[in-house]
């Protein structure tokens, strides 16, 4: 059985880095269109505000406001080896 220990522990990393990768890093409420992910500066124009959730995977979510419009930012996330050598550094 001891010659599957090392699968194991590989698919184990990959459950527990895609859990994490789900989980918020942080949350920005603002109105600044030069934002280092941002490639929809019309956004925030004339002071329209915006909520910018960040993921641990480096995915970004963002909520216009009033209409509630959603867009993804994916140009940053993390996938596969690079993911899972950001999850064990972080834990």
């Amino acid at each position: 059985m001891t010659q599957y220990d090392e699968t194991v522990e590989i698919q184990r990393q990959k459950i527990a880095a895609e859990d994490w990768a789900a989980k918020v890093r942080a949350i920005h409420a603002h109105s600044i269109g030069s934002m280092y992910y941002d490639n929809r500066p019309e956004d925030t124009e004339d002071g329209k505000s915006v909520i910018d959730v960040e993921y641990n995977s480096g995915r970004i979510e963002r909520t216009l406001n009033p209409s509630g419009e959603r867009f993804i930012f994916t140009k940053y996330e993390m996938k596969g080896e690079d993911l899972i050598s950001a999850f064990t550094q972080n834990s």
